[in-house]
C-alpha cells in the first residue's frame, strides 16, 4: 500500500468515527403541531410554522410556559425567537433546567434565559433566587436585540456551566457555585404576563451531551 493511499484510509476513518461520536441534534417543535409539550390552550398555538403565545391586543394576565414533556440535563440549545409589543411590558424567556411550580400552576422554577429590554441575553433564576445571574450591560443587550425580527439564542449548558448566545455573541458565561440547584430538569417557552405582547419561536433543535 502507497503512503498515499494509507494517508486516505485514515483520514476516511478518521472522519467516520468523529461522525459517530458527535452527537445530533433532536428537533423539539415539528412546525406544525404542538406534540411533545404541554401548556395552557388559550395562551400558545402553532402559527406560520413558529409557537406562538400571547397577544397584541389583549394583555396577557401572568405568566404562562409551554414546557417540554422529557427532562434535559446537558446540552446545546438552539432555536428562533420574535419579540413584538402591543404596549406596557413586554417580556418573554427560555426556561431550562426548570419544574413546573405548584403555586401558582402557571409558574415555572429556574433557569431562564431572558428576552425583554434590559435582560436580552441575561441569565434569569426565575421563581427561586428571583434574579440575574449572569448578563451584559443592557445597551449591548438592546443593540444585539432584532426588533420585530427573528434572533437566534443558544443555550449550553453543561455540569455547572451555563453559556449563552444571542445573535452569535456571547453573553453570558456563569458557572453555578450552589450545589444544591438541579442540573436537571424541563424546557419551557415564556411569555410574561403584564402587557400586550407576542412572542414567537421556531427551529428550535436540541444536542444532548
Amino acid at each position: 500500500m502507497t503512503q498515499n493511499k494509507a494517508n486516505l484510509l485514515f483520514t476516511f476513518f478518521l472522519g467516520m468515527m468523529l461522525s459517530c461520536s458527535s452527537p445530533s441534534p433532536t428537533t423539539l417543535f415539528d412546525g406544525s403541531t404542538l406534540t411533545g409539550w404541554e401548556g395552557d390552550a388559550n395562551t400558545w398555538r402553532v402559527e406560520n410554522g413558529a409557537i406562538v403565545g400571547g397577544s397584541l391586543t389583549e394583555t396577557v394576565p401572568h405568566n404562562e410556559f409551554l414546557c417540554t414533556l422529557q427532562p434535559y440535563g446537558d446540552f446545546k440549545l438552539t432555536l428562533k425567537y420574535k419579540l413584538e409589543t402591543g404596549g406596557g411590558f413586554t417580556n418573554a424567556g427560555v426556561q431550562f433546567r426548570s419544574v413546573r411550580a405548584t403555586e401558582p400552576a402557571y409558574e415555572m422554577i429556574g433557569y431562564q434565559a431572558d428576552i425583554g429590554n434590559g435582560y436580552f441575553g441575561s441569565l434569569y433564576d426565575e421563581s427561586r433566587r428571583d434574579k440575574v445571574l449572569a448578563g451584559i450591560d443592557s445597551l449591548a443587550g438592546v443593540q444585539l436585540f432584532k426588533p420585530n425580527d427573528w434572533n437566534d439564542y443558544q443555550i449550553i449548558a453543561e455540569g455547572k456551566r451555563i453559556q449563552i448566545f444571542l445573535n452569535g455573541v456571547q453573553t453570558v458565561d456563569y458557572t453555578e457555585a450552589d450545589d444544591a440547584i438541579p442540573q436537571t430538569g424541563l424546557i419551557g417557552l415564556q411569555v410574561h404576563g403584564g402587557g400586550k405582547v407576542k412572542v414567537s419561536y421556531k427551529d428550535i433543535e436540541l444536542t444532548e451531551f
